[in-house]
């Protein structure tokens, strides 16, 4: 009778993440060749989750049936696309992050004849919103042109449209709040429909566009980037180049807002920025490096 190797089913669950993760490069190859997203170099844990969700969620039994359906129906690939670029966010999310662009940037800003901004991975808008309110209140917006891209077209089109559920208005009045608003939460939209409807002059200064952090070059000197709670989904050779784009799109000694768990510690552009309010992940470009 043959010897039964007890460690046997541990090599046999090995092979088989091990397979999981080849199905998972081939699928992230397959989507950049076919359609020139390039999620290759996205941070594998999350990745790995999000494409184990969908498989569920769009009726496949393995990785390389959705690489099949993928490859021939571009509509399946919008579908996938939602879940790998879940969009998570909300109104003046962290609150003393805007609080301290209003107190430690706004001030700066308001010595230029005009404004360049550039949001990046704006999802469905609700930032890019949040930061047209501040601009407005501090006497900002009509000179500022504010450029919010992101890869999701889904994405970018409800941020175009405004239109934000009724529902979440509670949570977003409080964070304005603390964020040091000037006026009622409800001055800037009209509710309808279990809608709320922002202000369309909001965004008469928003040009909103497809752009990808990860193939995508800089289009515009800016005085401003704000990258929040994006640069955690990238592995760091993808964080680099993101942080080079910004870097290289700022002006000078112009400011960087990253999310709060995200930071320039050993990054390769750690000496290029000197740190302004470093609870809330603010910098600001060096006119000259360190030695």
């Amino acid at each position: 009778m043959p010897h039964r190797n007890p460690s046997a089913p541990a090599a046999v669950d090995s092979a088989a993440a091990s397979s999981v993760d080849i199905e998972l490069r081939l699928l992230m190859e397959a989507i950049y060749l076919k359609y020139s997203y390039d999620f290759r170099d996205y941070s594998r844990a999350s990745q790995k989750r999000r494409v184990l969700y969908a498989l569920g969620q769009l009726n496949c039994p393995t990785i390389s049936a959705l690489q099949s359906r993928v490859l021939h129906d571009a509509a399946v690939f919008l579908q996938l696309l939602q879940y790998l670029t879940i969009p998570v966010s909300e109104m003046f999310r962290d609150p003393g992050f805007f609080l301290a662009l209003r107190q430690q940037v706004v001030p700066h800003l308001q010595t230029y004849a005009s404004l360049k901004i550039w949001i990046a991975g704006c999802s469905t808008g609700e930032e890019v919103y949040s930061l047209a309110i501040l601009l407005r209140e501090e006497g900002l917006l009509e000179r500022t042109l504010i450029y919010a891209t992101d890869i999701n077209p889904a994405s970018l089109e409800k941020a175009r449209q405004g239109i934000f559920a009724l529902g979440s208005i509670k949570g977003h009045t409080a964070n304005y709040q603390q964020a040091g608003g000037q006026r009622a939460f409800s001055d800037y939209y009209t509710a309808a429909y279990e809608s709320a409807i922002f202000d369309k002059t909001l965004r008469e200064n928003i040009t909103f566009a497809d752009h990808s952090l990860a193939t995508d070059s800089v289009f515009s000197e800016t005085q401003l980037v704000l990258c929040r709670n994006v640069l955690i989904y990238f592995n760091k050779r993808l964080q680099d180049r993101a942080l080079g784009l910004f870097h290289d799109s700022l002006g000078y000694r112009g400011f960087l807002g990253l999310g709060s768990k995200e930071s320039l510690d050993f990054s390769a552009y750690s000496d290029h920025f000197e740190t302004l309010v470093r609870a809330e992940r603010i910098f600001r470009k060096r006119s000259v490096l360190p030695q």
